[in-house]
């Protein structure tokens, strides 16, 4: 098979007793053990997979993504105890948000013992590893018997994708296979704790909250480089702009008022805006060329979920030369949701004074 010039398509029911012994599964496993890539659904966006063992999968997946080879991946597991294949150290509080938030949407990263490919950890002494919660992942990584490295399946600095027609978007024709399990849940990328140290620290947010983690182990730190575009990445997310639509994305704080005022001076250019906002504003600015509505800031988990359609949507549209999004408040999902926006924007954040 020639992975650059086909991608196979499998279909594959969710619902169905023994996932592991489905064909499409079967076959994408394969794939997998040949050092192919293939993307596949998790509970948070749909990730780009290839042999953690393998130097060419690794290769393979930089190459369909454009991602720089500085970019560390995550290795993804199915079973719990897999982690100490791969790992020098597991300290108390790391297996604690093991039993507490496994498998589900938490990357934790330890010092490596040197068996994944170098091209997964980027070079560094530490290695990011996760078991997802969704059940076909999980029996695809079963079923290869290798260790999967996946980051998000999409062109570098696109928007994630969290359904399988988003990969067919930026990457049919450069990877072997897709496996359409439907679309995501959680909709973000998963939270990834630093546990090499004393004091476990917060990479980058996600589906798991700061307050979650802290319920379980206590204290816990968030790095300040979260918002330091120059160095070394220690995690994915953390270098380069990332999730970003075609158009130039602005993020608005502010009061309503504000907003419209920022949609009047784009439009008074002659730029055509789009503004990405929570349900209970839709319909409420004028002068926009478009509205694309993402979740609702009752249930900010909601917005976390539409967040990547929403910005792919502007994209499929192309109504829009600029793009205003409605803030959103820091709390609970909250914060990894701006965390994204801000990734999006290139940090073009304007604030009412």
């Amino acid at each position: 098979m020639n992975a650059r010039n086909y991608t196979h398509y499998f279909i594959v029911d969710i619902n169905v007793d023994n996932l592991s012994e489905n064909q499409a599964v079967k076959d994408a496993a394969a794939l997998l053990r040949k050092n192919e890539t293939v993307a596949f659904p998790t509970e948070t966006v749909y990730g780009l997979g290839g042999n953690a063992l393998s130097g060419e999968a690794i290769a393979r997946i930089f190459k369909a993504k454009g991602r720089p080879a500085d970019n560390p991946l995550i290795a993804h597991v199915a079973d719990k105890e897999d982690i100490y294949r791969y790992t020098e150290d597991v300290n108390e509080k790391a297996e604690q948000l093991i039993d507490a938030f496994w498998p589900g949407p938490l990357t934790l990263i330890f010092p490596h013992n040197g068996s994944l490919s170098e091209a997964v950890t980027a070079g560094l002494p530490t290695v990011a590893i996760r078991m997802p919660g969704h059940p076909l992942a999980l029996a695809l990584i079963r079923k290869a018997g290798v260790p999967v490295a996946a980051p998000s399946a999409n062109t570098s600095g696109r928007p994630s994708p969290t359904s399988a027609a988003h990969v067919r978007v930026d990457l049919d024709g450069k990877i072997a296979a897709v496996v359409d399990g439907g679309a995501t849940g959680v909709g973000l990328e998963s939270t990834v704790v630093d546990c090499s140290g004393d004091i476990p620290v917060i990479l980058r947010p996600g589906g798991i909250t700061k307050e979650q983690l802290e319920e379980v182990i206590g204290p816990v730190e968030v790095d300040p480089a979260l918002a330091a575009e120059t160095a070394a990445p220690r995690s994915p997310g953390m270098k380069y702009t990332h999730y970003a639509p075609n158009a130039a994305l602005t993020v608005v704080e502010g009061s309503d008022r504000f907003f419209q005022e920022q949609i009047d001076e784009a439009a008074r250019s002659g730029r055509r805006v789009g503004i990405l906002v929570p349900e209970e504003k839709a319909g409420r600015y004028t002068g926009a060329a478009e509205q694309v509505v993402c979740g609702s800031s009752h249930d900010l988990r909601t917005v976390a979920r539409d967040l990547y359609a929403g910005l792919r949507a502007f994209d499929l549209s192309g109504r829009s030369d600029v793009i205003f999004a409605a803030a959103v408040p820091e709390t609970d999902i909250g914060q990894a949701v701006m965390n994204r926006l801000r990734k999006a924007a290139g940090n073009r954040i304007v604030s009412e004074k």
